[in-house]
């Protein structure tokens, strides 16, 4: 008898988001209202202190408002890694700003410091680094290197919650916003989602404009008035970025288990360091010693030794009932990227070969031991 086929990721999601839901579905408000309000609140909670977060509909929504509210525009650069997916670069186009990708280090898989600064211009307005997989950027570095430059630091968070530099959570530390995804496959999920935190109040109240179509107030607030409020102005052309109340009643929930979530990421993750050490594989790099590794992807890359390559690989798992991913195809191999910067691999030799030698195995909460036994003793088969 074949084994079931095992994904490359699962949602955790239990009876209590369910009874959420269902609340929110009885409540007769299903869009932007009590459920995201108290979701932002329990995400401020959580990070703690001074910081106001604002619940969008995708990661992606919240990049893109973050940089609109910095001011980023036609006469700017933004700087992002070449490892990442194309929603951390993307967003800078949307409002007319050229890009500029780097490479990465080779131990990490981040953006390299030393390549952010060779890539700083006059026009350089902003720099997303890319919390790869879960691991922090090198923050400290990397915000000197932006204040001295007078340039704006937007955190591409998506992998990292809840991850922490120097003892410190992502999305507390001192760039201009930082930025989280909910999607499917995230160390929490409210199916698609995101959450913007800053400490700026302008930068807030203007991702609060932006956010639903440039209008100065709240549309909640409206339609739950005891007074006549039907008046509203558009004062700025805003975008259709909300959460909803549905994605809010599983974020309340989500968040609550993320403590959880993360203790079995870790079991998982420190089980396949242990499985895995003995094939011709390097293994993903660990947070530094006091620090949180988010654990939202385990890349692994084979090392020259290895007796086959990448893609056999995979193909093999698969032929277990074992799915995988790669994380990513990096942007300058990407039509749209190679195409309109005349990039070429050659730029960025640390990503590329990363790229040709990296997968990702499955790792979420739902996994059991048993589970990851079946990847490991794959990856034996095929590289032992």
């Amino acid at each position: 008898m074949s084994l079931p086929f095992l994904p490359f990721a699962l949602p955790d999601v239990g009876e209590e988001e369910v009874d959420e839901v269902a609340d929110t579905l009885r409540s007769g408000w299903l869009t932007t209202g009590p459920k995201v309000k108290r979701f932002e609140k329990a995400f401020g909670e959580f990070l703690g202190g001074g910081l106001e977060c604002l619940a969008v509909n995708s990661a992606t929504s919240g990049l893109h408002l973050a940089l609109e509210a910095l001011g980023i525009g036609s006469d700017h650069e933004v700087i992002t890694s070449t490892l990442t997916f194309t929603a951390s670069a993307e967003i800078a186009r949307y409002l007319g700003a050229d890009v500029r990708l780097v490479d990465i280090d080779p131990a990490t898989l981040n953006l390299d410091i030393d390549q952010v600064r060779k890539k700083i211009t006059k026009r350089t307005g902003a720099i997303i680094p890319v919390h790869y997989g879960g691991l922090a950027c090198e923050m400290d570095d990397l915000l000197d290197l932006a204040q001295q430059n007078d340039i704006k630091v937007v955190e591409d968070a998506a992998h990292a919650l809840p991850t922490t530099w120097r003892k410190c959570l992502v999305g507390t530390l001192d760039s201009d916003a930082a930025v989280f995804s909910f999607y499917a496959n995230k160390s929490m999920t409210t199916g698609e989602g995101g959450m913007v935190v800053t400490r700026d109040p302008q930068v807030a109240q203007r991702i609060k404009v932006m956010r639903l179509h440039g209008i100065d107030v709240d549309a909640f607030d409206r339609f739950t008035s005891d007074k006549p409020s039907w008046y509203y102005e558009v004062v700025a052309p805003g975008f259709k970025y909300n959460m909803t109340d549905i994605a809010g009643a599983i974020g309340i929930q989500q968040l609550a288990k993320l403590p959880g979530f993360l203790e079995r990421r870790r079991h998982l993750a420190a089980r396949y360091m242990e499985g895995l050490r003995n094939l011709p594989l390097r293994l993903p790099a660990d947070a530094p010693a006091g620090d949180t590794h988010a654990w939202h992807l385990f890349v692994v890359r084979l090392l020259d030794e290895a007796p086959t390559d990448r893609d056999q690989v995979i193909q093999h798992l698969s032929d277990c009932g074992i799915g995988t991913s790669v994380h990513y195809v990096p942007l300058h191999r990407q039509p749209y990227w190679r195409d309109s910067y005349e990039l070429v691999p050659e730029m960025y030799p640390n990503a590329d070969f990363a790229y040709q030698r990296m997968l990702t195995l499955p790792l979420y909460t739902r996994m059991t031991d048993q589970d990851q036994d079946r990847v490991i003793n794959a990856l034996h088969s095929v590289l032992g």
